[in-house]
């Protein structure tokens, strides 16, 4: 699966696969203990929740035991790269330049995040 053709996720669903992302192989237990705890969320659900992401492509799992283990079959830069481009396709018509100046403008940024974003505007020059 490409970059351009993910299958959308609801805001449940991205919430799990970041979760996966940063435990790296997780079994549906492990998911839940990372959830916040403000998020009352039944341990059904998750598994109901890493089925759908599976079933999307974004994830498969191996069993261990009686556990199912799950893995990312999408790296997190692509799945970022595809909700940020479609964001910017809806609202900005494509233009990324108003959503950068937006965010200049309205969010508290750092001389060091101007330095990091320098240096990546270099690279890419």
């Amino acid at each position: 699966m490409t970059q351009k053709n993910l299958i959308p996720l609801s805001p449940a669903e991205t919430e799990i696969l970041r979760i996966v992302w940063e435990l790296d192989h997780p079994t549906v237990q492990a998911v839940w203990d990372a959830l916040p705890d403000h998020r009352d969320i039944a341990y059904a659900t998750v598994q109901t929740l890493l089925r759908r992401l599976e079933k999307k492509g974004y994830l498969d799992h191996q069993i261990q035991g009686k556990a199912h283990v799950f893995h990312a079959k999408i790296r997190q830069k692509d799945v970022i790269g595809s909700a940020v481009q479609s964001f910017v396709d809806r609202l900005f018509g494509g233009d990324a330049v108003p959503l950068v100046q937006f965010l200049a403008e309205n969010r508290d940024i750092t001389k060091e995040d101007i330095s990091r974003l320098s240096e990546i505007l270099e690279d890419q020059s």
